[in-house]
């Protein structure tokens, strides 16, 4: 599934992303959420703009960003409606209203979850004349960001008179509901939306408006099928890993990159190391970072250092050992932070590379 035809003159460690498995796994999501529509996906796993192509190509126009560059590359698509889900601080704020004014024919909406920081943008906002379309963030258990369910209506409250500031959603990130079982994972999501549905009519009601919801990250996105107005905001499926493989199986999502990397050296009895150190796959987590394909039940991780990673062969597996020039392909165990360590990425699909995709948001700045 995984193997490059032609790979002699592939350069490694190099990222190869697999198109066909990529469009597999877009329409899974699309089947699971019931309709394109209902999806409101992150892009910071690709940062590509021919990833937000193709799934503009399957009927999803709304996307997630972590940067204004990210933003940035969104906005230059067919996407229609960008949403930055990270607070804006410090010179952010006005390369957000840049943002906004650069790019008139997209709908943009910034969050946050703190009223002193919110009011920071409000008098950026008056002094530039610009309407800010605004989510609040929302604790869902997390505690990485967004406002306590419990103290959600304060914020409101405190936002109402707040100019420029047009309160428009509530953006509900949910990365804590994550456990193996999806049982439990739609336990905990039901409870979570239990405390939060209340609240959402009261806002409606004092605001006089229909607050858009998006929750359902990657590992509780199947829990939200009878929430049915609310978006749904996978974002690693796409591409998926070895890390949601394993820890979702229930999922069935196919890993869609990459790493080819070979073996250059054979440092002792029964040893081996390919040139996949850390600078080339994803440092996190701390156990295993990548599965090798065909070889993950034959070897052992002895460690990993910037330009090196060195594995040794179980007992029984000597004879198994892959030659030096050996061409090996790991799924990384994260994929995400693996992707913005590479300027482009090769594309591949049955078996042979077609294409090349800058990716083109890894860094802090594109232009604005």
């Amino acid at each position: 599934m995984y193997e490059i035809k032609d790979h002699e003159e592939i350069i490694s460690p190099q990222l190869i992303y697999y198109k066909d498995i990529i469009d597999q796994n877009i329409n899974k999501a699309v089947n699971m959420a019931h309709t394109s529509e209902r999806l409101w996906p992150h892009v910071k796993t690709h940062k590509i703009p021919q990833m937000v192509n193709n799934l503009v190509k399957h009927g999803i126009t709304k996307f997630k960003c972590a940067t204004i560059a990210e933003c940035e590359m969104v906005a230059n698509t067919p996407a229609t409606d960008i949403l930055l889900a990270y607070p804006l601080i410090g010179p952010n704020i006005k390369r957000y209203i840049k943002l906004q004014q650069t790019f008139r024919e997209k709908k943009f909406y910034a969050i946050g979850d703190n009223l002193e920081q919110i009011k920071l943008l409000s008098k950026e906002a008056v002094c530039t004349n610009e309407i800010i379309h605004f989510f609040i963030d929302v604790n869902m258990g997390m505690n990485r960001t967004g406002v306590p369910i419990e103290k959600l209506n304060l914020l409101a409250d405190g936002i109402k008179n707040l100019k420029n500031i047009q309160l428009c959603g509530l953006h509900c990130y949910d990365g804590n509901h994550n456990d193996k079982d999806l049982i439990k994972r739609r336990e905990s999501v039901d409870t979570t939306m239990n405390q939060l549905m209340p609240i959402i009519e009261k806002i409606n009601k004092d605001f006089n408006i229909n607050l858009i919801i998006i929750a359902g990250g990657s590992p509780a996105f199947p829990c939200y099928d009878k929430y049915e107005k609310v978006y749904c905001s996978p974002g690693t499926l796409f591409v998926n890993d070895y890390g949601y493989e394993c820890n979702l199986p229930d999922m069935k999502y196919q890993p869609a990159a990459c790493v080819l990397t070979r073996v250059i050296s054979h440092p002792n009895n029964g040893i081996f190391t390919v040139d996949c150190g850390y600078k080339a796959i994803a440092s996190d987590p701390k156990v295993l970072r990548g599965e090798i394909v065909g070889l993950s039940d034959k070897v052992e991780e002895l460690f990993q250092s910037e330009e090196h990673w060195v594995f040794k062969m179980k007992p029984g597996y000597e004879q198994d050992i892959p030659q030096i020039g050996s061409v090996l392909y790991i799924i990384p165990t994260h994929i995400c932070p693996t992707t913005a360590l590479y300027p482009f990425v090769l594309v591949a699909e049955k078996g042979k590379i077609v294409n090349k995709w800058d990716v083109v948001a890894r860094n802090r700045k594109i232009s604005i």
